[in-house]
């Protein structure tokens, strides 16, 4: 028997199937090309469709011995599709952004005040979201808002293209904010703002709650078994959660790309609208019972690719013509000690800067730059860590994910800066594993989703902090907070 988890990006796919034993199958990924009309802010649904015939076309052919008995979707969750009542897609995938979507959000904020709308949604109202579109697509497209009969959500469009529902989860809803956290529903409070109607949306359920059957149609083409059960997924960071094995308190998920997400697991607690005023937005888990709290930095990968490009760009070129990472021999350079460098990233959604460096000096080393902000990104986790566990969520360990997590000295530097222990699964691609957890479980593969954690999720590295590292982080940290360090 074997599982296969779906993880839709914005600009690329994932496939990945895993027996249910733990042994991976087939694990491939393909981009979209070209990914966002940036005027129109829309994705080409038939190209994301491309990609992901593409993927499980391939995993069905390399699991041929083992054909696939159930698939789940990962997905963003800022990205929104309108259907016909026929099931005809009648727009690109809509995503979000401009300024009249901001305006939407002052205009709800200014209604109810930041403090209800966080009360309802566990989200942070400020910045653009599948709400706010959804307001401008009314105000500026009536006739295709009043023809709509269904605004699907990415994964509910994928799921309904290969013949099952556009069921969307509790994860996948948290984060449009329309969707009331504690009463498990669309909000009719939050729609009525705007005058959306809760008939538009779709229907919500459990994660891995089976949502149909892969159509014969769609079978034939991507060579898979007419008897493909279609199950019901997540949201990404959700998904990734599970992905890693974060099924209790005291564990996080920390996912170093191009932004760092740290997502932490916990049970719901009183007064958690003063999450509000550390920036972290709480959505479902996929786990029932269990909330996410996240959190995110946006810098990490995005600095590295910085440096690559505006300081290395010769060895950019070359190690990408010898097929090498230079990311990897980067990193290498950083130095073991702390760097001498504080290096704070931008302040919250402000993209207009890239930081701040204090400290450099003709002496400074590309390492120490590089170990530098890094460490900043770190800090600002830390940070976090401690405005988290002052409210009742203590972290005893974390789980590591993304293209960095594949990095020793990264991974490394994480432990030390957060004084935790931070463990490295064997399947990276963790998005991908939780979706097929959750395939698992709406089949009956597994009995629960920890049942599934412990039969395909895997340590392959533990990575412990130094203590001496950790107190010279600790003071660095100490110090940022006591002059005012911007908040996280």
């Amino acid at each position: 028997m074997s599982l296969l988890g779906l993880d839709i990006g914005l600009s690329g796919c994932r496939a990945l199937v895993v027996s249910t034993d733990g042994t991976l199958l087939a694990d491939v990924g393909r981009g979209y090309g070209p990914t966002a009309h940036v005027d129109a802010c829309e994705l080409d649904v038939r190209g994301i469709w491309a990609g992901v015939a593409a993927v499980l076309r391939e995993a069905a052919q390399r699991t041929h011995s083992d054909p696939v008995d159930a698939l789940a979707v990962s997905s963003v969750g800022d990205a929104f599709v309108p259907l016909s009542r026929d099931g005809s897609v009648l727009a690109g995938c809509l995503l979000v952004g401009n300024e009249a979507d901001d305006q939407v959000v002052a205009q709800l904020v200014a209604r109810y005040g930041q403090e209800r709308v966080y009360d309802i949604t566990g989200q942070v109202p400020d910045r653009s979201t599948t709400f706010s579109r959804l307001c401008v697509l009314r105000r500026m497209q009536p006739e295709l808002y009043s023809s709509t009969w269904r605004f699907a959500l990415i994964g509910g469009i994928i799921a309904h293209l290969l013949g099952g529902a556009t069921t969307c989860d509790y994860s996948l809803a948290g984060g449009t904010l329309c969707f009331d956290l504690h009463q498990k529903a669309w909000s009719r409070e939050i729609l009525a703002s705007c005058n959306l109607s809760p008939a538009k949306f779709p229907v919500l359920a459990e994660s891995g709650t089976p949502i149909g059957t892969i159509s014969g149609r769609v079978a034939q083409e991507l060579q898979l078994s007419p008897r493909l059960t279609i199950v019901l997924g997540g949201h990404d960071l959700a998904c990734q959660a599970l992905g890693v094995g974060a099924l209790n308190e005291g564990m996080a998920a920390l996912s170093l790309g191009a932004a760092v997400h740290l997502t932490a697991v916990f049970h719901p607690v009183p007064l958690m609208s003063l999450f509000l005023h550390e920036g972290v937005n709480i959505e479902r888990h996929v786990a029932p019972e269990l909330l996410l709290a996240d959190s995110y930095v946006r810098a990490g990968g995005a600095w590295l690719r910085w440096f690559s490009n505006e300081i290395a760009p010769l060895e950019q070129r070359e190690s990408a013509r010898r097929g090498v990472s230079l990311y990897r021999t980067l990193l290498e350079e950083m130095p073991d000690a702390p760097s001498p460098l504080l290096v704070r990233p931008p302040h919250g959604s402000d993209t207009a800067r890239a930081g701040t460096v204090q400290g450099l000096t003709l002496e400074t080393t590309r390492g120490e730059l590089i170990k530098g902000m890094l460490e900043g990104v770190a800090l600002q986790n830390a940070r976090l860590q401690r405005r988290l566990e002052s409210r009742g969520l203590p972290i005893a360990r974390y789980r590591v994910t993304g293209g960095g997590a594949r990095t020793d000295r990264w991974a490394s530097l994480c432990a030390d800066v957060l004084g935790r222990p931070v463990e490295r699964p064997a399947i990276a691609p963790s998005a991908a594993l939780g979706a097929a957890i959750l395939a698992g479980l709406g089949i009956g593969a597994f009995d629960t989703l920890e049942e599934g954690v412990k039969a395909l999720v895997r340590i392959d590295r533990v990575f412990e902090p130094d203590a001496g590292r950790h107190r010279v982080y600790r003071e660095r940290l100490q110090a940022i907070e006591a002059f005012g360090g911007e908040r996280t």
